[in-house]
C-alpha cells in the first residue's frame, strides 16, 4: 500500500481544479521563465502542482491546448529525470547487489512519471503490445531534442497555461495544428477517438522523432541536464537502473560498446545467446516427447497436449522479460520482439483453449451418471470440436488485433479466407454436411451394427469427414460422410423385432397325417413361445419341390440386439428339428430317380444293349 500511495502521489500531470490562489498567480504572473532553457518552468506553480497532487493523485496530463500539452511534457520530465538521476547515483554509490525497497518504489514512481509523458503522444500507429516502452523511448528523445534546441518562449504558445484544462469558447480559435519552432515536430488536434479535442504530439512527428533524435544527438547541450538519459537507458541492462554486473561489461573490450541497430555490440550478444539456449532447449524437449512414452487413455492424452501450449506461453513470456527487463532490447528490435512473442503468446493461447475444451469434453462424456452415458457421444465429440476452434478462432483473432491488426480486417480477412477454403476445400464440406445429414436423419450411431452394400461392421465414431466401421473381420474400414450418406444402409441395430423365417424341406415319404401333425406342432410350438409374437406366426406347406415337401415357419422374435436373436433363433431351429423327427419324418436330401424301360419298335440289338446300360447305370 505504501508503494502504491507513492505511485499515485508521484503521477504528475497539471490536473484542472487548481486552488484558486494558483489560478489567480496563473492570471497575474508569468508561467513560464524562458531565461533557463524550454523546461524551465515557475517554481512557484511547481509547489502549487505538487500540494494539489496530494489531493487529486489520478490526474492525467492536461492537453487542453499546445501549450498546455508542451509544458506537461516539460515538467513531468523535469521530475521523471530528478528523481531518476537521485535513483541512479544512491545505487551506485552503494555495494548492494540488489535495489533496496524504497529504491524500488521509486522505480515505479518514475515509470509512472515516463508513461504519463507518453500520453501526451498519439501512438496509434504504434502496436498494443509494445505501445509502452516504444513511448518512454519517444518521450526520453523528444527530451532529448528539446535540450538541444533554442529555448521557447511558452507565453507565445497558442493556448492557456498547462493546469486549467479549459475548454473555453477561445478554443474554438486555437490552430488545429502548431509547429514547434525550429523543428517539424507538430502538436494536433485529435478529431476523433478518447482524446477528440485534445491536443497531442501529432503521430506523424512521434514517426519522426527518432530520426530528428539522431541528427541532433551529436550537438551539444543546451540546457543542462547532465548525461543523455536515453543512451543510457537504451545502452545498459536492467529496468532504469544499471546492475553492478554492468561494470564487468564497461571493463571488457571496447568493441562491446559499439553501436548497431540502436543496440550495443553486447546486447546482440546476449540476445543470439538467449536465442541459442531456447533452440537447444526446445530441441532437447521434442526429442524427449518423442521418447516418452504415449498413454492408452485419451484423456490422459489430451491433457499431456495441454503441456504444449503452457510451455510455449511461458518460454514466451520468459523470453519477453529477459529481453526487456534485463538484456534492455529497445527500438525497432524491441518491437519486432514484442510482436512476434505477442502473436506466439496468443497462437499459443489459442491452441490451450482448444485442448482445455477437448478435456472438458472427455471428463464430461466419459463421467459418472445416467445422463452422461445416455449421451451420443460422436455427436457430442463432433459439436465440442466445432465449438472448440470457433472459441480458438475468436481468441486468436482479438490476439491479432494486440499486434496492430484492426479487428473489423480480422472478420473481412476470415471472412475472404472462409470464402477461398470453401471453393478450395468443397469435398471436405459435403462430407461435413453428410456428416450432419446422419446425425440429423438418425441414420446410425456409434457402436450400433449396420450394412452398406458390401459392407458390414459396428459404428465406431462419426468424425466431422468420415466414418469409422469395425468390419467382422476386425479392420478398420473409413468412409467418407458424403459417401455414406449416398449408401443404401441396412441399421441392423434399430430392429425392434426380428424376422424368423426359414423354409423346411420334408421327404416325399411323409405320410398326410403326419405331415398335418408336424404343421400343426410347430405352430402351436411358435404360439406358445415367450419371445414370439403370436399373432404373426404362420407355418404352412407351400408346394412340391423337386425333392422335398417344403413348410415354411414365419413369425417375430422380440431380442434385445442380433446376436441375442441369434441365440435364440439356434435354439428354435433344434426344437423344430426335433418336432418333425419325433412325428416320423425328417429332411430331405437332393435324390434323382432313374426309371428304365424297354421301347418296343428297336432292335434287339440294341435294346439289348441299352437294356445293359441302364443296368449299369441303375
Amino acid at each position: 500500500m505504501r508503494a502504491l500511495l507513492l505511485f499515485w502521489l508521484v503521477m504528475i500531470g497539471i490536473v484542472p481544479g487548481l486552488p484558486a490562489s494558483a489560478r489567480a498567480q496563473d492570471t497575474a504572473t508569468p508561467d513560464v521563465a524562458t531565461t533557463e532553457g524550454p523546461a524551465t518552468l515557475d517554481s512557484d506553480r511547481v509547489e502549487q502542482a505538487r500540494l494539489y497532487l496530494r489531493d487529486n493523485p489520478i490526474s492525467p496530463p492536461d492537453t487542453t491546448s499546445p501549450r498546455a500539452t508542451l509544458e506537461s511534457f516539460v515538467f513531468i520530465m523535469r521530475e521523471a529525470s530528478l528523481l531518476w538521476n537521485s535513483v541512479r547515483q544512491d545505487y551506485e554509490n552503494s555495494n548492494r547487489i540488489f535495489l533496496t525497497e524504497k529504491q524500488r518504489e521509486k522505480l515505479v514512481m518514475i515509470t509512472a512519471l515516463l508513461e504519463k509523458a507518453a500520453q501526451t503522444f498519439d501512438l496509434s500507429e504504434i502496436p498494443v503490445t509494445s505501445r509502452e516502452r516504444a513511448g518512454i523511448e519517444i518521450a526520453l528523445q523528444l527530451q532529448e531534442i528539446l535540450d538541444r534546441i533554442p529555448a521557447h518562449d511558452f507565453s507565445a504558445i497558442p493556448g492557456f497555461p498547462a493546469g486549467r484544462f479549459v475548454h473555453s469558447a477561445g478554443s474554438a480559435s486555437l490552430p488545429d495544428r502548431w509547429m514547434l519552432p525550429s523543428t517539424s515536430i507538430s502538436i494536433l488536434r485529435q478529431e476523433a477517438g478518447e482524446q477528440r479535442g485534445n491536443f497531442l504530439f501529432s503521430a506523424d512527428s512521434v514517426g519522426r522523432i527518432p530520426d530528428d533524435y539522431a541528427v541532433v544527438s551529436v550537438l551539444p547541450l543546451r540546457a543542462d541536464r547532465g548525461e543523455d538519459l536515453f543512451q543510457y537507458y537504451i545502452y545498459t541492462p536492467g529496468n532504469l537502473i544499471a546492475p553492478h554486473w554492468y561494470e564487468y561489461i564497461e571493463a571488457g573490450p571496447n568493441w562491446l560498446h559499439g553501436h548497431f541497430a540502436d543496440q550495443a555490440y553486447w546486447q546482440w550478444l546476449a540476445l543470439l545467446t538467449l536465442l541459442a539456449a531456447y533452440a537447444a532447449c526446445a530441441g532437447f524437449f521434442i526429442r524427449w516427447r518423442k521418447w516418452r512414452a504415449v498413454s492408452v487413455d485419451e484423456r490422459t492424452r489430451v491433457g499431456h497436449s495441454i503441456l504444449n501450449p503452457v510451455l510455449v506461453i511461458l518460454s514466451a513470456v520468459v523470453f519477453r522479460y529477459l529481453c526487456e527487463d534485463h538484456i534492455n532490447i529497445t527500438g525497432a528490435v524491441l518491437v519486432a520482439i514484442t510482436t512476434i512473442t505477442t502473436a506466439v503468446i496468443w497462437s499459443a493461447t489459442a491452441w490451450l483453449v482448444y485442448h482445455a475444451l477437448q478435456l472438458i469434453y472427455l471428463w464430461f462424456v466419459r463421467g459418472p451418471g445416467t445422463a452422461r452415458q445416455g449421451l451420443d457421444a460422436s455427436l457430442l465429440r463432433t459439436g465440442f470440436r466445432v465449438f472448440s476452434l470457433a472459441i480458438a478462432l475468436i481468441v486468436l483473432g482479438y490476439g491479432a488485433t494486440q499486434i496492430g491488426i484492426p479487428i473489423y480486417g480480422v472478420i473481412a480477412g476470415l471472412g475472404v479466407g472462409g470464402l477461398a477454403i470453401a471453393l478450395a476445400a468443397q469435398p471436405t464440406i459435403e462430407n461435413l454436411i453428410g456428416g450432419v445429414i446422419l446425425y440429423a436423419d438418425r441414420m446410425v450411431r456409434v457402436g450400433e451394427f449396420c450394412q452398406c452394400d458390401e459392407l458390414a461392421g459396428t459404428i465406431e465414431s462419426i468424425g466431422i469427414r468420415s466414418t469409422r466401421i469395425r468390419a467382422l473381420d476386425r479392420t478398420v474400414i473409413t468412409i467418407a460422410n458424403a459417401d455414406l450418406a449416398r449408401r443404401k444402409i441396412i441399421n441392423f441395430s434399430e430392429r425392434d423385432q426380428f424376422h424368423f423365417r426359414h423354409i423346411f424341406g420334408l421327404r416325399y415319404d411323409t405320410e398326410p397325417e403326419n405331415l398335418k401333425k408336424i404343421l400343426a406342432a410347430i405352430r402351436d410350438y411358435l404360439t406358445a413361445h415367450e419371445r414370439v409374437l403370436a399373432d404373426t406366426t404362420r407355418v404352412r406347406m407351400i408346394g412340391f419341390n423337386d425333392y422335398a415337401v417344403p413348410v415354411e415357419a414365419y413369425a417375430y422374435v422380440l431380442a434385445p440386439d442380433y446376436s441375442g436373436f441369434l441365440e435364440i433363433q439356434e435354439q428354435m431351429l433344434f426344437d423344430i428339428r426335433a418336432i418333425i423327427e419325433t412325428n416320423g419324418s425328417g429332411f430331405a436330401y437332393p435324390s434323382s430317380t432313374v426309371y428304365l424301360s424297354r421301347d418296343s419298335e428297336m432292335p434287339a440289338e440294341t435294346i439289348g444293349r441299352q437294356t445293359g446300360k441302364d443296368r449299369r447305370v441303375a
